[in-house]
């Protein structure tokens, strides 16, 4: 059940704050050097590996002296400025004895959400690793600004981004608890998700403590994104020792969740989440069925309702007539047109329309089911 994980030639590796540091803003360069030791015997077994490691705004508040997280956004860019250098300098020193060099990557959410810098951005990380080169991965805290928008929030969703970017057989969210628990039962060990279910959504919790950021919640929706794109997802305990090469040998002890069956195409990766929606649109029961299980375009004939302004050629989600999005995809209609043609027929929007040469609101390869 799980070759997926012991067949992997491309692995993505989240590290947390609370896994790298003691605590009071010093990183733990032990537990780092083990990390690395471990990565060395990743790539003489041919295995690539790409780190996104946490810890820059710790390290910064412990330089700075501060010890309580700033709520401030420009404290706390500060305070990531000055640790993603102590990060950074911490990795390639530790790397150094096994002749491996590191590459440092700062993304925000608009690197990776306009189709070119993501396409560059792909390109940068896939000429790093065949130089041999580890890429340490972070989000580009000392800059991006408050807005949700343009903040990834966390680096699990960042790391499930970086994953499906790299089309990464695994991604290893490595961190201070077993895995995902079933706080249902007894709180043992759920060991293997096959798909994640609203059950399996409710069973997160929130951050551990100030330094974290996304807690079970973020991992389990990381999880969601990379597995939509055919990666398989593994959470278990970083600290626990050779857990990168008991994970590739299957003996790991976590959460491992199960890739979805046929992976997306980078396409339609992109579009399903790197690129922020301009709007949303409402189909019909009928239109939802042929999304779903025809593989069909979207028309305006099955189209119910359009309440946002957007413009042709924007990102925009489909919703059911309940309001939940199950597809996404880029319209050939702006919002005014939309409304004028919502559930009319091709040859009714092609007398109003005869400049519109394709007729379908949304085409089929433009657009993905969610």
């Amino acid at each position: 059940m799980l070759t997926h994980f012991s067949n992997a030639r491309r692995i993505v590796v989240k590290l947390g704050t609370n896994l790298l540091t003691t605590g009071n803003g010093v990183m733990d360069e032990s537990h780092v050097h083990a990390l690395c030791q471990q990565v060395a015997q990743l790539r003489e077994q041919q295995v690539q590996v790409i780190l996104v490691s946490s810890g820059a705004v710790g390290l910064g508040m412990g330089k700075l002296d501060l010890n309580k997280r700033p709520s401030a956004i420009d404290k706390l860019q500060a305070c990531a400025s000055v640790g993603q250098s102590i990060l950074t300098q911490t990795w390639q020193k530790h790397f150094e004895p096994f002749g491996i060099v590191v590459g440092q990557m700062l993304l925000t959410r608009g690197d990776v959400r306009g189709r070119k810098r993501h396409i560059a951005i792909t390109r940068t990380m896939e000429t790093l690793l065949n130089q041999g080169v580890v890429p340490i991965i972070n989000e580009n805290d000392s800059v991006s600004a408050e807005e949700l928008e343009v903040k990834f929030g966390d680096n699990d969703i960042l790391s499930a981004l970086v994953a499906s970017l790299t089309k990464a057989n695994v991604l290893a969210i490595l961190t201070t608890v077993n895995g995902l628990l079933n706080l249902n039962g007894e709180g043992e060990l759920i060991p293997v998700v096959k798909n994640i279910t609203p059950e399996i959504e409710a069973l997160a919790q929130g951050p551990a403590n100030e330094l974290s950021v996304g807690g079970m919640t973020a991992k389990i929706e990381a999880a969601k994104v990379a597995t939509h794109s055919g990666c398989g997802v593994f959470i278990g305990p970083g600290a626990r020792k050779n857990i990168l090469i008991d994970l590739l040998e299957g003996q790991a002890e976590g959460t491992f969740f199960l890739p979805a069956g046929v992976p997306l195409e980078s396409r339609k990766r992109w579009l399903a989440h790197f690129e922020k929606p301009k709007g949303e649109i409402a189909a019909d029961r009928g239109a939802v069925e042929a999304l779903l299980t025809e593989g069909g375009s979207l028309l305006a004939k099955g189209i119910v309702s359009c309440n946002s302004e957007f413009s042709s050629d924007s990102l925009i989600n489909v919703a059911d007539e309940n309001g939940t999005v199950i597809a996404r995809g880029i319209t050939r209609f702006d919002s005014k047109e939309l409304k004028a043609i919502l559930g009319k027929t091709s040859a009714e929007i092609s007398q109003a329309y005869p400049e519109k040469k394709k007729l379908e609101v949304i085409h089929r390869d433009d657009l993905v089911i969610l």
